[in-house]
């Protein structure tokens, strides 16, 4: 009987409503199963770009036009499946994220532009941009992060915020917080270092150690932005809370003023978390190095539960984690999977030569340890990219 209302239809003709099932094993396309309850617009367009021409109908059938008599087939072979290449839709799915964080940067640095001179369109873009993240983020129930970044060195305040915003969603996203606090959250991080402009540019691109005069400006940052904000009556209190507080930590070592977890919003913990990690990441440029500073020398800091949110979100090899491979290939972790030591990767030879973009869990090849990038060949530094600034953006490729 099952077999018997098995319908095959072409997916131009999906509708919301429809429970499907795709024709694709799980490794090829981003769902959580096979089978998918269709309930949002977004999971219509998703499967129209995986490269398929029909789906199986599993419950729905009334909300279809009637056009023919169902149709019996026959499921898929296995080892047909087993031959489907899904490293285009992966490498779809990454450029995806690219393009969307270059995106939201430069929708950024659009709405900094207006904060002063058109307050109430800064305020519309900023909201635009935070509703874009949301739903970037809700895609689908198991969202993952992937590499992006600008191509350059150094990292700008809207890049920064960005990252930070999408870093400190997926926690909140994790920690089942409200869509509310999520939006509150991706705002609060938009804007959180705004008041660095007010910073002379000298202080804050200054290379070496800065005075304890410059120092001391630098820390006035966050009332710097808060002040700038407030002033137009426009934001939320809990997104202005966190543009001021996101330097403070739970043991009350943080600045302006001392704050301790008692005192401190969740929302700003999970954005102070989040930003404390991309500062790291900026000066050790190893996420996975990073990762461990933090864990072992920032415990105190931040609370034990949000720090293992962290780490789960990141993996034991981050994007951008610079690693050997058991085959003694170098690989730049570009996508985490469900099998943390067979992430996907570009890889290269110890000089550089023969790159590719591999997939791990396809081969008998894990990671076998992290590098520094001083241990790199030029040829490999240029190949991989392995110097420039390296950001997060949500994928949700899940295989």
């Amino acid at each position: 009987m099952a077999k018997a209302e098995l319908t095959q239809i072409p997916v131009s003709q999906m509708v919301i409503g429809l429970t499907v099932k795709l024709p694709l094993s799980w490794t090829s396309h981003p769902f959580f199963r096979s089978k998918v309850k269709l309930e949002q617009q977004v999971q219509i367009e998703m499967i129209k770009g995986l490269d398929v021409d029909f789906v199986y109908v599993i419950d729905g059938h009334d909300l279809l036009p009637v056009i023919e008599t169902p149709v019996e087939i026959e499921q898929p072979q296995e080892e047909q499946v087993q031959e489907v290449d899904y490293r285009p839709l992966a490498k779809k799915s990454m450029r995806v994220s690219q393009q969307r964080f270059v995106r939201a940067v430069n929708d950024s640095r659009t709405v900094f532009g207006k904060v002063v001179s058109d307050p109430e369109g800064a305020y519309r873009e900023a909201a635009t941009l935070v509703e874009e993240l949301v739903e970037h983020l809700y895609e689908s129930e198991t969202p993952h992060l992937t590499l992006v970044g600008s191509g350059e060195a150094d990292m700008s305040v809207t890049q920064h915020g960005i990252s930070v915003a999408v870093l400190a969603m997926m926690i909140a996203h994790t920690l089942s917080l409200t869509k509310k606090e999520v939006r509150d959250i991706a705002l609060g991080s938009l804007f959180h270092d705004i008041g660095k402009l007010k910073v002379p540019e000298d202080i804050r691109r200054k290379r070496g150690e800065l005075t304890d005069v410059e120092a001391n400006f630098l820390k006035k940052h966050p009332n710097f932005g808060f002040d700038m904000l407030k002033r137009s009556g426009l934001y939320p209190d809990a997104m202005l809370d966190i543009v001021l507080h996101h330097h403070e930590f739970i043991d009350g070592s943080g600045f302006p003023d001392g704050l301790n977890e008692v005192k401190l919003l969740i929302t700003t913990q999970v954005v102070s978390l989040a930003n404390d990690y991309e500062t790291l990441l900026s000066k050790y440029h190893t996420p996975q190095i990073a990762l461990g500073i933090l864990f072992k020398n920032h415990s105190s800091k931040h609370s034990d539960k949000l720090i293992s949110v962290l780490v789960k979100i990141l993996g034991i090899y981050p994007p951008g984690t610079i690693v050997r491979l058991t085959d003694d290939a170098i690989a730049k972790v570009m996508m985490t999977t469900a099998d943390v030591k067979q992430p996907h990767v570009w890889s290269c030879d110890t000089s550089g030569d023969e790159a590719s973009f591999r997939f791990l869990i396809n081969e008998d090849v894990q990671v076998k340890e992290v590098i520094k990038l001083d241990e790199l060949s030029e040829g490999a530094i240029k190949t991989l990219q392995a110097n420039n600034s390296i950001s997060f953006y949500f994928n949700h490729f899940n295989h």
